[in-house]
């Protein structure tokens, strides 16, 4: 028996473990030491790297279904996800023309149903959310998880599409972007933090609420199945051009997104028929809070909290993208956002708050759509890459608008707030402060 089979064996045995059996469609690979593990978990014990889902199906065949459901073969559950929820790419004119480029092409994650486009929560974060509560659905467990906002909301529609159980710390801030296209269920439950509080503490509570009994951590960035739902834009950008692009454009807060496109990317690079080299990442965060563009621009694979995000509350509370802060990103372990610069030849970008309201202004003029903040940095950054030459007017080019479309939504839909369940002051108060039988039933 080998040393990651051991380990196997003993996590197995572990009540908060699921099997997978020997008929599974994937091993996860540790980023750190190579480790390979035969069960579903977050964490590799002898390695801080993330964990990999390698898929048995070298080749991806696609399924027969509408979204991201089509792309099965590549992502950590067994049943193919029938929602019609998916990244939709298509090839710019307008806004191409305008910055002389020749192969741009947007990928779309948000509501936008003249270009095929129904992510109801107008953001991809909903594609993490499909693969990773279908994982858990027959498990039962209460999901527990952080968010500033998006993810929140992903994940409380597709609770309210299933039935299974969410529990979701938000700051104050995020607050206002809880709302959905349907009425929310019981299955619901956000929990609220002090206005004081950031996405970072949100983080901190849940961890200690998922160690409750019926509770599961939903695991962020460790969590593959949230990666690989996300690198769906990448699968679906590539076998839209029939090739893999050659620059990538996307803001990223805790850079998950960042890893999930580099990881898609060298499963594709693997299937041999979408190239021969990996797209060189173009990552972005808003000023003045940018851990890793700061880290990155030093060329340091470590975050320095006293020089690269000096009184971070107070520059969380500056952005205008608020929803691109994580104090505690995924940037310096193994096979992290540091590796995947590294490994595709990245950039990153640090783009102010009036960079990113123009860009969004910019995009919705030429391309037609309303965007959220966070794709607007996305944008900002595109423009920078044309004016700095780092890009060419042939190159084949993919810029993932990672959420818009919520005023044609509102055409469509009644939006639905969802009222907090309980509140925390902080995310170290008691839990008896906030575990009430209407909340944790």
């Amino acid at each position: 028996m080998t040393k990651s089979e051991s380990a196997c064996s003993r996590t197995i045995s572990h009540s908060s473990t699921i099997s997978i059996h020997g008929s599974s469609k994937y091993n996860l690979v540790c980023a750190g030491c190579s480790g390979v593990y035969f069960d579903d978990r977050l964490k590799c014990p002898d390695d801080s790297g993330l964990l990999r889902t390698k898929y048995h199906n070298r080749q991806i065949i696609l399924k027969d279904v509408p979204g991201m459901g089509r792309f099965h073969d590549w992502l950590p559950v067994h049943d193919v996800i029938t929602s019609d929820s998916g990244p939709v790419t298509y090839k710019s004119t307008e806004l191409a023309g305008e910055l002389g480029l020749k192969n741009l092409f947007i990928s779309f994650n948000g509501y936008w149903p003249e270009k095929g486009a129904y992510i109801k929560t107008c953001s991809f974060k909903e594609l993490e959310a499909f693969p990773t509560i279908q994982k858990l659905k027959n498990s039962g467990k209460s999901l527990v998880l952080a968010s500033a906002g998006n993810t929140a909301r992903a994940f409380a529609h597709v609770s309210a599409m299933t039935g299974v159980k969410v529990y979701i710390v938000v700051p104050a801030s995020g607050v206002s972007r809880m709302w959905l296209p349907e009425e929310p269920t019981d299955s619901i439950h956000i929990i609220q933090m002090g206005k004081n509080c950031d996405y970072t503490d949100s983080i901190h509570l849940a961890e200690r609420i998922s160690a409750l009994p019926g509770m599961m951590a939903e695991g962020g960035a460790r969590n593959v199945a949230r990666r690989d739902g996300m690198g769906t834009v990448m699968l679906d950008a590539s076998v839209h051009m029939k090739r893999m692009p050659d620059h990538y454009f996307q803001a990223i807060g805790s850079g998950t997104g960042g890893i999930a496109a580099w990881e898609a990317s060298m499963r594709l690079l693997d299937d041999g028929r979408f190239g021969r080299r990996l797209p060189q990442l173009h990552l972005s965060q808003n000023l003045p809070f940018a851990p890793m563009f700061n880290a990155w621009n030093a060329r340091r694979r470590e975050i320095i909290k006293d020089t690269d995000m000096p009184d971070p509350k107070k520059l969380i509370h500056e952005m205008y993208a608020d929803i691109l802060s994580n104090r505690e990103p995924p940037y310096s372990m193994a096979g992290g956002v540091y590796d995947a610069l590294c490994s595709t030849n990245g950039t990153m970008y640090g783009i102010t708050n009036n960079e990113a309201k123009d860009a969004q202004e910019f995009f919705e003029r030429f391309e037609g759509i309303d965007i959220f903040p966070p794709a607007g940095v996305a944008v900002a950054s595109l423009l920078q890459a044309v004016e700095n030459h780092n890009v060419d007017a042939d190159d084949h080019i993919v810029l993932n608008i990672t959420g818009g479309g919520v005023k044609r939504l509102e055409m469509d839909y009644c939006l639905h707030r969802i009222e907090p369940a309980a509140y925390a002051e902080n995310a170290n108060v008691p839990l008896s402060e906030i575990i009430h039988k209407k909340v944790f039933a």
